[in-house]
């Protein structure tokens, strides 16, 4: 990702902030009125504050004008200003085994990665900090049943739904926004690709709010913005992003025709532990499989330039 012309960093991320406010705005007010009109009762509504309080209509509605509103059209309309700039590289679009290897190198860390979110999900604060574990606790509570309320369900229609509003509106408007916009502000802000991986990785976890599920989801983050920089093809973590999200879905959905419930969702799996060994070999053999892969692509197209 190369700018041929130089901008001002802080200039850029300060102007993706106003494009995030302006965006939100525009996008989620207009939203919440439909909602309010849809829901039937607007009194009610009001007065539990609870805009999405048992309403899936405003709740998706909701999902998806937040999704468009504060990622998609942000990252759209700052490269619509940069265009000098390239931000969402599509480089070797078609070569289907950037693809393949990506959701191959999920599949094979899914192990460690709930092994960590369960490390991740029994972590305590120091007594001097129980305040803010309770605030931590609480949000963390708060997201955990609005996602119970959205997943949980049993019918076909509303597994599709899911996968639109959880999956694949999230995975196009998250990657465009955070490995598109704000990954080439922080390479130009740091001089260090690598550096702005793990800083927007770790922005990324943090937006969601859900520090029990930080650490896994800072190493999603890191993992889609090494896939970008490898590929140089910005719709890898992007259908990375997707089949991650869409497997919980689908999961979900299983779980409940069979009668589970969103607890037995969320319980971390035990494997042997020879199974986390081959995770971890596994893992690795495909990222550096990847890695020289990609490296050996970028060579063959220099050498044909």
């Amino acid at each position: 990702m190369v700018n041929p012309t130089k901008s001002n960093p802080w200039k850029d991320f300060l102007f993706l902030l106003l494009l995030v406010f302006v965006c939100s705005i525009v996008t989620q007010v207009p939203a919440v009125i439909v909602g309010l009109f849809i829901s039937g009762d607007i009194e009610s509504v009001l007065k539990s504050g609870d805009l999405m309080s048992g309403n899936p209509a405003m709740t998706y509605l909701l999902l998806a004008s937040s999704s468009i509103g504060t990622f998609l059209l942000p990252a759209y309309f700052f490269q619509r200003m940069r265009r000098e700039t390239t931000i969402f590289p599509m480089e070797h679009r078609t070569n289907w085994l950037f693809y393949v290897l990506a959701i191959a190198f999920m599949l094979s860390f899914s192990p460690l990665m709930t092994a960590i979110g369960a490390w991740n999900e029994g972590m305590k604060l120091p007594q001097s900090l129980q305040t803010i574990e309770s605030w931590m606790r609480m949000q963390e509570d708060s997201m955990a049943a609005l996602t119970e309320s959205v997943v949980m369900v049993n019918s076909w229609p509303m597994l599709f739904t899911n996968i639109l509003v959880m999956a694949i509106i999230p995975g196009i408007a998250e990657e465009l926004f955070f490995r598109g916009a704000l990954q080439r502000i922080f390479e130009d802000l740091l001089k260090n690709k690598y550096a702005a991986i793990w800083v927007v990785a770790v922005i990324f976890s943090a937006i969601h709010v859900q520090f029990y599920g930080f650490f896994p989801r800072l190493l999603l983050g890191v993992f889609f913005g090494y896939m970008l920089v490898w590929t140089q093809n910005i719709w890898v973590p992007v259908l990375a992003h997707i089949v991650n999200n869409a497997i919980v879905t689908v999961v979900a959905f299983q779980y409940t025709r069979e009668g589970k419930s969103y607890s037995d969702l969320m319980e971390a799996e035990n494997y042997p532990f020879i199974a986390y060994i081959g995770s971890l070999i596994l893992s690795v053999g495909i990222a550096y499989l990847y890695y020289r892969y990609t490296e050996k692509k970028r060579n063959y197209g220099k050498e044909l330039g």
